[in-house]
């Protein structure tokens, strides 16, 4: 996907380095709360998958993995819209499944790595474009610093709406994707 960037820009550009953010697998025991039974998350299909695809990144040319690391609060959490039907009355417990009720993992420490990487790339002068693929208004510092040191920041938010804060500073904004079709069932 970071590589379409570079074929679909304005004008042909020389990739520095692909930089992918994400964290291992959580790897606890937790039980879950509706059905009572334990789950092995580091055993699971998502965790295999996780740490199959680091694998492979970390064999990429030009491509740098970093780590933040999984927060795990031991706490469930269903989506608003499951817990608005509960509340209201539409919907009783009894009829929620196994799948409507996930662990509540946090990503912490990427963002600050993401920034980091951002001013460094800036201040060293290594790179004079950089495609942001995430649509966080975290970033409006690093953006900032980027564009002040002369460096063209393209935003991909893959076609999520972004906070105007963020918007306003970058250079362009570009999705490479195609656009979802929405199921309004």
């Amino acid at each position: 996907y970071a590589i379409l960037h570079l074929k679909n820009g304005n004008y042909k550009k020389k990739l520095y380095r692909i930089f992918v953010y994400d964290c291992p697998p959580f790897t606890g025991v937790q039980m879950h709360p509706l059905t009572r039974r334990q789950i092995h998350f580091g055993k699971t299909e998502v965790a295999e998958f996780k740490n199959n695809f680091h694998d492979e990144l970390k064999k990429k040319r030009l491509v740098a993995l970093r780590y933040g690391h999984i927060q795990s609060s031991k706490e469930w959490k269903t989506s608003p819209q499951i817990l608005k039907d509960v509340l209201s009355g539409k919907r009783d417990l009894s009829t929620l499944s196994e799948q409507e009720i996930v662990p509540d993992f946090r990503q912490k420490g990427v963002d600050i790595k993401i920034g980091i990487d951002i001013a460094s790339l800036a201040f060293k002068k290594l790179v004079d474009q950089i495609v942001l693929i995430s649509g966080d208004s975290d970033f409006v510092p690093a953006a900032k610093l980027a564009r002040r040191e002369g460096i063209d920041f393209i935003l991909d938010p893959m076609w999520n709406p972004i906070m105007q804060d963020l918007h306003e500073h970058i250079d362009g904004l570009r999705t490479i994707a195609p656009k979802p079709e929405i199921n309004k069932e």
